[in-house]
């Protein structure tokens, strides 16, 4: 190899380009295992972000299973989740053009299972003994916030459901015992989100169908529960964070409620989207499950009545979905130094088959940038979490002395959590020579209930704090250029980087993805499953006006100086898109050197690829502009108020 060129920083060439990141690329978004073979949904940029079912059959062929134009998601509390499931082979999903679910037999054309109307369904679960499915429907008849209840959709005939179970706010996970006798799911009410606050039900099957004798058995108002999961012995297993982590637990109705699992680590997720799973019987007597400590995943296995627990090697940081099927099991895995993938694990021989890749094209060993974690001391005297990715790029070296620029990436949520894996964006980044810190600010979940809890009350303070104190961390070890700090994000993330970028003089340059900026307006204006997530984080509405107020970024653009570059999707429904247009006025008339990037057809989160590729390259470029970063490739320039 020839020797390295002397360069500064963010001025190398790279081969990961922004239009690289969405060819031969998908999202993988779930997995599904039967007897039939092995099943994934996987969202393509490529094809406008179409969610496709794929399915590897017994004799090892890929096939797509949903041929165009259906488009399998749901949008029950605008996330979705739990779109699909297949029984015996017959699939049944949910399109997200039309919102009715399908029923698809080997060899056949989709069928309808639900007329077209004001309603919405996610979560499907196949009831094998009534033959018929089970679904979280969302129904948008009535104006204003739509009403949530657990119904049975026939398995051959058009109906909007039968109402199983009613009056809770949300409900998620409606599963039914192997003798067809009990029902569980999950249920929680207004303020709480459900990694607060959620209660684990269990009623009986009467005989015309319907359910009787409900009755509460774990969950309550310090309490949050998820994944109820039964065993063929009757037996019914959850994950509960009764002691400040979510732990497994199996309730008997002879022995109640017992633990099975005891560890300082995290079993379960924060449930934003339906149908989530970290846990399946291998048997009655053994559990597989992974747990998540200091940002890492680990799979075990566990002897239920002896509760001893056996770790499994694997060359893999992070497992998303897990779903055990009759003779293996499925799950999205990724690794620091490798891509998300959708992986079969044969537990008979620990051993992990690759069954489809995230991203086609090779990663380059000589290019990669491997996630450092870091723990930080921050300002209210406790420890934050994050992980640092250095520049990296074999045929460039930086002056003698010079230090990084720095782009700090905040998750959205803010309950949710970012892992040490191989992300194709932010290797864009590390291989131009800029660092890279991944924040897991105090709120974020994979580090117990207390740490969830610290932004209880503080959301605008906690998460600026800690990505304040992490940014002059990285400076003070030598790892970032304090002269040039970069902050972006994405939803709630976006909020945080606003909140930083207006209320702190730390970053140089920042970018919103649909970011909120206007939290009194957020209050009011936001979907139902948000409604009042607000109340937790900032205070109740509209008693605490005073708060919201002083912590909206909208309402203090006179104290922002720092350029920043908004992308927002016209049709988000989460985060309207006048909060970014009112702040970008707002800061042109201040004379601060702002862009608006605005995308047709977008919603909550970019998905097109056309989309993905525009706003990387005007964000790179926008952050060269105010580093004063000669680009090794031309970018297309971006329109920008006050900026020469």
């Amino acid at each position: 190899m020839e020797p390295a060129t002397v360069a500064p920083f963010g001025t190398w060439k790279s081969p990961i380009s922004a239009q690289s990141l969405v060819e031969r690329a998908v999202g993988l978004d779930d997995v599904l295992t039967d007897a039939s073979g092995d099943y994934w949904i996987e969202s393509r940029p490529e094809e406008n972000g179409r969610s496709v079912l794929m399915r590897r059959t017994l004799n090892g062929r890929t096939e797509v299973v949903t041929a165009e134009p259906y488009h399998v998601r749901s949008r029950v509390y605008e996330y979705g989740g739990g779109a699909a499931t297949v029984a015996d082979g017959t699939v049944y999903f949910t399109d997200y053009r039309t919102h009715q679910v399908f029923r698809l037999g080997e060899g056949r054309q989709p069928e309808p299972l639900t007329p077209e109307g004001p309603y919405r369904y996610g979560d499907l679960h196949w009831d094998p003994v009534r033959r018929r499915l089970l679904a979280i429907r969302e129904d948008r008849t009535a104006p204003g916030h739509p009403y949530h209840t657990v119904v049975a959709i026939d398995g051959q005939s058009i109906s909007p459901g039968q109402v199983l179970v009613s009056g809770h706010d949300f409900y998620q996970a409606p599963r039914v015992s192997p003798d067809g006798a009990r029902i569980a799911w999950v249920s929680w009410n207004h303020p709480a989100m459900p990694w607060d606050t959620s209660e684990l039900w269990l009623g009986e099957w009467a005989p015309d169908g319907s359910i009787q004798q409900p009755k509460r058995i774990a969950g309550g108002p310090t309490e949050s529960v998820q994944q109820p999961l039964w065993s063929p012995d009757g037996s019914l297993y959850f994950i509960s964070d009764r002691t400040g982590w979510w732990n497994i637990y199996r309730w008997t109705p002879e022995s109640g409620v017992t633990p099975v699992t005891a560890l300082k680590a995290e079993f379960g997720v924060p449930t934003w989207t339906l149908g989530q799973s970290t846990m399946g019987l291998i048997d009655t007597h053994t559990l597989l499950a992974t747990y998540s400590l200091k940002g890492y995943s680990h799979l075990v296995r566990i002897d239920v009545d002896t509760r001893e627990m056996t770790h499994i090697r694997m060359p893999f940081t992070w497992i998303g979905r897990l779903k055990v099927g009759p003779t293996a099991a499925l799950m999205i895995v990724a690794a620091d130094n490798d891509v998300s993938q959708v992986v079969r694990f044969d537990w008979h021989h620990d051993r992990f088959q690759t069954l489809r890749r995230a991203w086609e094209r090779p990663v380059m060993p000589d290019y990669l940038s491997r996630p450092q974690p870091i723990e930080f001391p921050t300002a209210d005297g406790t420890t934050a979490h994050a992980f640092y990715y250095p520049p990296v790029n074999p045929h460039y070296r930086a002056p003698e002395g010079e230090r990084p620029p720095l782009v700090l990436f905040v998750h959205g949520g803010p309950t949710t959590q970012r892992f040490p894996v191989y992300q194709p964006a932010i290797q864009f980044w590390t291989s131009r020579g800029f660092a890279v810190a991944d924040v897991n600010y105090g709120g974020s979940t994979g580090y117990g209930r207390a740490y969830r809890q610290r932004l209880t009350g503080k959301w605008g303070i906690v998460d600026v704090d800690d990505c304040v104190f992490l940014a002059r961390y990285l400076v003070r070890q030598g790892l970032a250029d304090e002269r040039r700090l970069a902050i972006r994000g994405s939803s709630a993330g976006g909020y945080t980087t606003l909140a930083a970028l207006t209320f702190r003089k730390t970053f140089h340059v920042g970018a919103s993805y649909y970011g909120v900026s206007d939290l009194a307006s957020l209050a009011q204006e936001t979907h139902k499953f948000e409604a009042h997530y607000l109340d937790t984080l900032v205070g109740p509405w509209p008693a605490a006006e005073t708060e919201y107020q002083a912590r909206s970024p909208l309402a203090h653009t006179d104290q922002c100086r720092t350029p920043v570059i908004f992308f927002q999707g016209l049709d988000d429904r989460v985060v309207p898109p006048l909060q970014s247009a009112q702040m970008v006025e707002g800061l042109k008339a201040q004379g601060v050197p702002v862009s608006y990037m605005t995308f047709a057809g977008e919603g909550h989160g970019f998905v097109d690829g056309t989309t993905i590729v525009r706003a990387t390259e005007a964000e790179l470029w926008f952050y060269a502009k105010i580093f004063g970063i000669r680009l090794a490739d031309p970018l297309p320039p971006v329109p920008a108020a006050n900026l020469s």
